[in-house]
């Protein structure tokens, strides 16, 4: 074989040897290609499986749907004890009754609004810390934290009239003219009957992101419960029927930066005054309590 012709074939050797290299090459692209190609669809079609066969955990379904935020406008503020720890908050008449906690510390009391002046008080025995309070009829009930003890007082006297139990921790309390509606510091309010304080129902209370815990002061308030949430300055408004909450207040920014020269605590305390339409809220040991008007953000 002449020696042209060895040349010639080793260069055909590496050329095949070349081609089949880059053959081999493209054929792993494609099959890559395609083995993506199938795992996209394959989760193209769970995520439309689970959408269409289950609608109640789609992104889309009505639980998810955004509710409206309010912000704030201050009509009033009002001198509010510094000292008083509040747990529960009720507007009636031109006066205020206000429950206030810390075991030895903790009271019931009947304060004038313009002034903030105390006008009658009630200290709890020392082995009770004071949590919400409701007006039903001629009758405040006050719930007590851990003690599992409620009290039933007559409104005027403040004669303590009967006490009751409950199997839960007490946080706050209210109405809505036939049941009484209490918190337990979880996601949870628990609907009782007024006469022998039995739970006659229950709901768990939720947002698009699942079930809204720390539930605390709670008002009744044109068919919706308002609940502050513990550690925050949100009051979440609630639907009695679902436990859906149909709107969020933010009042962040309530007290200024003098009145945070005090030992303030946490935003708690909501009262709603019936006859005339106005909303206050306060906080535990804050020094003032606001008048406030609802701002659709």
């Amino acid at each position: 074989m002449k020696t042209s012709e060895v040349s010639d074939s080793e260069n055909f050797c590496q050329v095949f040897t070349s081609n089949r290299l880059h053959f081999s090459q493209l054929n792993m692209l494609l099959l890559t290609h395609r083995f993506f190609c199938v795992l996209i669809f394959c989760i193209l079609s769970t995520v439309i499986f689970i959408f269409t066969a289950f609608p109640g955990s789609s992104a889309v379904s009505p639980k998810s749907e955004a509710v409206p935020i309010y912000d704030y406008k201050i009509v009033s503020a009002y001198p509010h004890d510094p000292g008083a720890f509040t747990q529960g908050l009720i507007f009636e008449k031109g006066v205020l009754y206000e429950s206030t906690g810390i075991r030895g510390r903790s009271s019931l009391r009947k304060v004038e609004l313009q002034s903030g002046k105390v006008l009658q008080f009630l200290r709890l025995p020392n082995q009770f810390f004071g949590e919400g309070i409701t007006l039903y009829g001629n009758k405040i009930i006050q719930l007590t934290w851990r003690s599992r003890t409620g009290f039933v007082y007559d409104k005027n006297s403040f004669e303590l009239l009967n006490t009751f139990t409950y199997p839960t921790e007490g946080w706050g309390i209210t109405h809505d003219d036939t049941r009484l509606i209490m918190s337990d510091g979880t996601s949870v309010l628990h609907f009782l009957n007024p006469e022998n304080f039995k739970e006659t129902a229950r709901i768990e209370v939720a947002d698009a992101y699942g079930p809204v815990e720390r539930l605390n002061e709670l008002e009744y308030i044109h068919g919706e419960i308002y609940a502050n949430v513990w550690q925050t300055d949100r009051i979440a408004r609630i639907s009695p029927r679902t436990g859906q909450v149909t709107g969020w207040i933010e009042l962040a920014g309530l007290l200024s930066s003098d009145d945070r020269k005090y030992p303030v605590d946490v935003l708690n305390g909501i009262a709603y005054d019936t006859e005339a339409d106005r909303l206050f809220v306060t906080g535990k040991l804050w020094p003032k309590l606001f008048e406030i008007k609802l701002v659709f953000r």
